[in-house]
């Protein structure tokens, strides 16, 4: 594979003869750029990288044209952690955290996955199917110490499909300094309600190739995802199909943002103003910020 491609991708396959599917994402100067536009503490900047990866990994098998947003909530330091694909492969997330309980969790030596910092919450999976807007959404509690293991919770539960997930993110040092990178796999049993004869022990035995993958390996610069397959399943055989680009996009821009302001009235406006007559709006996502002059209730009327 040239070395132009083998990051920021999604690649599916399938192994031969079986009822086994899956897909690998690689990610790298696309999870750097969102993970870089804020400040996280490593253990957050850890969370988010699983999420976008994990909405990668699910939102590449969609059939339709939309999303998929990928979200948990709760209790904990981490007030919540959203990642969301567009089907052309656009990928943004961001973190809600309280930094001074983040550092308390963290410094007391403790494991800082996905339950220490998000605590007693909830895990969420939002299909936003365009053009007719429809949206449908599941619930899980949020389980395990990885986003990995609430994914597999969910499937479980909402899906009652058999799937594995693996989730790896860390910084790696390719010449111009550390960056952040992300890899994730997924594999799913896709066998009908009465499977073939033996499609038990082989899913048993993709998992056991599973178990053996690190996650130094899925984020390995030096490791092209198609050779990383074939390492996992070649006894078997791995057929692979189009590999899919991704791409860090925030959807924010003036248009969105005025639009939001039209929607508080002038004097709200007015205590948004700053000393040099502008409102300034960061996006939460990005960190790009806008600088707006504040619109007269008759002027926004005439725009509208």
């Amino acid at each position: 594979m040239p070395a132009a491609l083998t990051d920021d991708l999604v690649l599916p396959f399938q192994i031969e003869g079986q009822s086994l599917r899956g897909r690998l994402v690689r990610l790298g100067a696309a999870i750097d750029q969102v993970l870089s536009a804020h400040a996280y503490p490593p253990a957050v900047a850890n969370l988010l990288g699983e999420a976008c990866t994990l909405a990668a990994l699910v939102g590449a098998s969609l059939k339709f044209e939309g999303r998929l947003i990928v979200q948990a909530q709760g209790d904990g330091p981490v007030a919540y952690v959203v990642a969301d694909f567009d089907t052309d492969g656009a990928l943004r997330g961001y973190c809600r955290f309280d930094a001074d309980r983040v550092a308390e969790v963290c410094g007391a030596g403790a494991v800082t996955g996905a339950r220490a910092l998000l605590g007693e919450g909830v895990f969420i999976m939002t299909l936003d199917e365009r053009p007719d807007g429809e949206r449908r959404q599941g619930v899980t509690p949020i389980e395990g110490e990885t986003l990995a293991f609430c994914a597999e919770a969910y499937f479980a539960r909402t899906e009652q499909t058999p799937t594995r997930l693996r989730l790896a993110v860390g910084q790696a040092d390719t010449g111009d300094g550390p960056h952040w990178r992300a890899g994730g796999l997924l594999i799913q049993d896709t066998a009908a309600d009465e499977p073939a004869a033996g499609a038990d022990e082989a899913w048993r035995r993709a998992q056991a190739f599973f178990e053996t993958i690190g996650e130094d390996e899925l984020i390995d610069p030096s490791i092209a995802a198609e050779t990383l397959l074939w390492r996992l399943f070649h006894e078997d055989g791995v057929r692979v199909f189009e590999t899919r680009k991704l791409r860090a996009f925030c959807r924010c821009s003036e248009q969105r943002i005025a639009g939001v302001l039209a929607s508080f009235g002038e004097a709200e406006q007015a205590e948004m103003v700053q000393a040099d007559g502008r409102i300034r709006v960061t996006c939460e996502y990005c960190s790009k910020v806008y600088e707006v002059l504040p619109e007269p209730d008759a002027a926004r009327e005439r725009i509208l």
